[in-house]
């Protein structure tokens, strides 16, 4: 029923925002309006949206049932977490928060108005919700779960109330926002339990099983909040557009380009598991120049193995020689890594015949 005029309306009338208040569903001209009142607050009081994913972001949660005999000993070690571990029995869940996951929330919280945005059904997204803003502090009602999304197994700005060249994403899923990567800051994911590494498919030790974690001062929300901070102080002190027609993503792209700008790479033998494409596009990004024939300029060979025409001459000529984790540790640490960090895998085969 509109709450206007008390017309009934369609099922499929608008958009349902349920996780502000139950059953509410605004029209496309009431949320444009609602967008533009509430964008112009928030600018002017200095401040941009950030949209929060929770599982693999901000923490990591496992089934009691999925716990594995390696993991047992934090069962009885709670304390030693300092309160960022919590069993929640009626939920049959452990949820582990990541480290400096509270400092980030403060400090994000001075220059943001944040939304947590998940695939977690309603009743786990506001569990989670408790467990890093007690207070309320930070999200008030702007939690919002898959029972809230339009599209199924996607994440969309529509259930938002901001302007997107406002919206900043941090999320560990590039898939789930199909529609709005230019908007999408990733950061690594966080595999405390052994669950999650086997949710992804990967053979290594989780941190839980490995009786470590994340550091605190040092890990990936640590460095994101840098990244923030600087793409605030841009948007707000250094562009010269009107304030409304400004664009974060004209910001987060500009920094992205500055990671590895001046270095110019050609890959040699990059192969599966590892995709070779993404690898290219990812590069791109961070501003490096990708070529394909070798040539005096090139700064950087990235390589699976050193047996390669390419390592050789890399080698040869004293250039750069690296593994493909070389660029997606600089693009999730927003820094060009110490390439020496990163060396190509020494073969101890003869090399019979040298490859391209």
């Amino acid at each position: 029923m509109c709450m206007c005029c008390g017309k009934l309306l369609e099922e499929d009338y608008g958009i349902t925002f349920g996780y502000v208040q139950k059953s509410l569903r605004l029209s496309s001209d009431e949320i444009a309006r609602l967008r533009n009142q509430d964008t112009k607050n928030l600018l002017r009081n200095k401040k941009l949206y950030l949209i929060l994913d929770l599982d693999h972001t901000l923490l990591n949660s496992t089934p009691l049932t999925h716990i594995t005999p390696e993991e047992e000993h934090i069962t009885g070690r709670q304390d030693a977490y300092e309160g960022s571990l919590f069993v929640l029995e009626h939920m049959h869940t452990m949820t582990k928060l990541r480290p400096f996951v509270r400092t980030f929330l403060k400090k994000a919280s001075e220059i943001f108005e944040m939304y947590i945005y998940t695939m977690g059904d309603r009743s786990y997204a506001h569990e989670m919700a408790k467990i890093l803003d007690p207070n309320r502090e930070y999200f008030d009602s702007r939690v919002i779960s898959r029972d809230d999304g339009t599209q199924r197994n996607q994440k969309g700005l529509d259930v938002v109330l901001g302007q997107e060249n406002c919206v900043l994403i941090l999320d560990d899923t590039k898939k789930a926002w199909t529609k709005h990567k230019d908007n999408l800051i990733l950061i690594d994911r966080y595999h405390f339990f052994a669950s999650s590494c086997q949710q992804f498919g990967l053979s290594c030790k989780s941190l839980s099983q490995l009786e470590m974690d994340e550091s605190e001062g040092g890990g990936a929300l640590a460095t994101i909040i840098g990244v923030l901070k600087r793409i605030h102080t841009i948007f707000f002190q250094e562009l010269e557009d009107e304030l409304a027609g400004r664009n974060v993503t004209w910001v987060l792209k500009m920094l992205r380009m500055e990671v590895l700008e001046g270095c110019k790479i050609i890959f040699s033998h990059v192969s599966p598991p590892v995709d070779y494409q993404y690898l290219w596009k990812t590069a791109e990004q961070l501003g490096v120049t990708c070529v394909a024939e070798l040539d005096k300029s090139v700064t950087h060979v990235v390589a699976m193995h050193a047996r390669t025409r390419k390592s050789h001459w890399a080698v040869k000529e004293n250039k750069f020689l690296v593994n493909p984790r070389w660029i997606e540790a600089s693009f999730y640490l927003w820094k060009r890594q110490p390439e020496e960090s990163f060396p190509v895998k020494q073969e101890k085969k003869p090399a019979v015949r040298i490859e391209g």
